[in-house]
């Protein structure tokens, strides 16, 4: 197939451009370079099933584009800092570029995926949160042009394949992390590692008695491409991530001693509507796609502080 990837050069997006020219596509990625980044992408540059156009998906895509038989819409940005640096961006490419990128989607008669978020799920009320879970969110909070742009974008593909009958997927996405992060992202993981390699205090917010579950990227890009090649998944919303929930102090602790750093703790206040508790029901996952992460995170803890340290 000739696959269309937004947000390409980003964190998941390339990996995701490696995976799909692995199991035999061309692929061509678009991205706007607001976060994401033609290096994650250059080991790619002499490929020839591959192409990579700096592109604004709130834009018409150039003629030359298509046929497209599948479009991957992971364009925007993704962590609190960005999208709160970028909220118009975010904005736009989950209602504005969502909207385009499904028009062509029609008329291509092309497979349509779009990654959603652990965020539509907010704050929540329900613990792990299932696929039917509406979610607890501020609309018009500092996380809304993130949370809320995420939940129209959903909208906008149901409409879609209730309208139009397209062959429309939506993955939510909880905590990933691997090589390609950006290091400036703002994430837990990342703000850690980039405080130990400067060998400054580890920041936590809040209690720190927060969760999260932390996916190994390439697990998640494992459940994308299964969701993707699926022949019955049609209109079909799965979360994607790991059930292993932790503490932000423990991942704290974990990564301090892998990298057998004694540096010590300091808190500030948690920030407005951060999520409390966060876990994926991944039953769905499990039952449909055979979904199964295979990285343990002390193992994926330990490869990503590598990449990092190879960096510096």
């Amino acid at each position: 197939m000739k696959c269309l990837v937004t947000g390409g050069a980003g964190f998941i997006g390339s990996h995701l451009c490696d995976s799909l020219l692995a199991a035999g596509h061309s692929v061509v990625a678009l991205d706007s370079l607001i976060t994401g980044s033609r290096e994650n992408v250059s080991h790619l540059a002499g490929n020839p099933h591959f192409q990579f156009m700096e592109h604004n998906v709130v834009e018409d895509l150039p003629d030359s584009i298509g046929p497209i038989q599948a479009i991957f819409h992971f364009a925007s940005p993704a962590s609190p800092p960005k999208y709160q640096a970028y909220p118009l961006d975010t904005l736009l490419a989950n209602t504005v570029g969502t909207h385009k990128l499904l028009m062509k989607a029609k008329d291509w008669g092309a497979i349509f995926l779009y990654a959603s978020t652990s965020e539509v799920y907010g704050n929540p009320l329900e613990h792990p949160q299932k696929e039917t879970y509406w979610g607890n969110v501020n609309p018009n909070g500092p996380r809304s042009c993130y949370d809320e742009a995420k939940r129209c974008g959903e909208a906008w593909v149901a409409t879609y394949v209730r309208n139009y009958n397209l062959d429309a997927r939506i993955v939510r996405i909880f905590n990933t992390y691997g090589p390609r992060m950006d290091i400036d992202d703002g994430r837990v993981i990342t703000n850690f590692i980039k405080q130990i390699l400067r060998q400054e205090p580890l920041t936590i917010y809040g209690s720190g008695d927060q969760t999260r579950s932390f996916c190994f990227v390439t697990d998640l890009v494992e459940g994308i491409m299964a969701l993707f090649s699926h022949p019955k998944m049609k209109g079909e919303v799965v979360n994607l991530g790991t059930s292993e929930e932790k503490t932000v102090k423990q991942i704290a602790s974990m990564l301090s001693k892998i990298a057998r750093y004694k540096g010590e703790l300091v808190y500030k206040p948690l920030p407005e509507d951060d999520p409390v508790r966060r876990k994926p029901d991944l039953t769905k996952a499990k039952k449909m796609l055979g979904f199964k992460p295979q990285v343990a995170l002390t193992q994926g803890l330990t490869k990503t502080l590598s990449y990092f340290k190879k960096r510096t």
